[in-house]
């Protein structure tokens, strides 16, 4: 059944935590155990595996959110190293691992199963159409242990929504750099501040906010204008909305009693992160 999209927008904050436990510590030293040069070929192998040696092209476009010639400076460069399985095999087991040594006793609690069995239904139950990261996530088998079986959940929830996100930058003519751009001023931050576009050329960079800027949604001072933040509020409203589905699946209780459960668990996370 549907359901109102704060309670969307609240799963999304719970299984990011969790999700990304993928990017931490322990699977990255487990990647560069491989011969991953650094972190960024370690993530673009583990998060590109499931589409197979896909070209860095192809990657590029399912991931969106990269500058022009980031993703081939690691793709297809990892796959000399490791194959796709390899990765797959070698991110479960180091994302399990960081979720299970951040969310401690949580790991063995009586309740575990059940939060990793709603999570589950909800991530298989979402639409692959126009889901092409998902899709390839959906492809792979489900683990048996709650630990893993959680963490395989929240990814599938995070891809999901983030193929949704992609698809609302699409619509609204936002690019990927553009994108980060507005997430840096959404901050309070400068663009050149913002982590995933701080390394870029100051050149390149201010080319990108000359551009919003033509287009109204930034000011002359590097702010938003009402339209830039109307179209910010906009394109994650409509992430939500595309986001639903996967939730269709539930009840109100059995969401609501999903939500409750995966708050201690992103609470952990997110204080072992800080």
């Amino acid at each position: 059944m549907p359901h109102p999209q704060a309670k969307v927008h609240r799963m999304f904050e719970l299984v990011e935590p969790i999700a990304t436990v993928t990017f931490s510590e322990v699977p990255n030293e487990a990647f560069l155990a491989l011969g991953m040069r650094d972190y960024w070929d370690g993530y673009f192998a583990g998060r590109a595996a499931p589409l197979g040696p896909a070209p860095a092209e192809v990657v590029h476009a399912v991931f969106y959110n990269f500058a022009d010639g980031e993703v081939a400076r690691h793709i297809p460069w990892v796959w000399g190293k490791t194959t796709p399985e390899e990765a797959i095999a070698v991110r479960e087991r180091g994302s399990v691992a960081a979720l299970r040594q951040m969310i401690g006793e949580l790991a063995d609690s009586p309740g575990l199963v059940r939060v990793a069995d709603l999570a589950t239904r909800a991530a298989v139950g979402a639409p692959t159409e126009g889901r092409v990261l998902y899709a390839a996530l959906r492809a792979l088998d489900v683990p048996e242990e709650p630990v893993a079986r959680l963490w395989h959940a929240a990814t599938l929830l995070r891809e999901h929504r983030g193929d949704g996100h992609n698809a609302a930058l699409v619509a609204h003519g936002i690019g990927g750099t553009e994108a980060h751009v507005l997430i840096a001023l959404s901050l309070g931050m400068r663009p050149e501040e913002f982590g995933r576009i701080h390394h870029l050329p100051k050149a390149r960079l201010a080319a990108v906010v000359d551009g919003l800027r033509d287009r109204g949604l930034v000011d002359a001072a590097g702010g938003f204008t009402d339209a830039g933040r109307e179209t910010r509020e906009r394109i994650e409203a409509l992430t939500d909305e595309l986001a639903a589905p996967a939730y269709d699946v539930l009840s109100t209780d059995e969401l609501d009693e999903l939500v409750a459960a995966l708050e201690p668990i992103a609470v952990a996370v997110q204080a072992a992160d800080d």
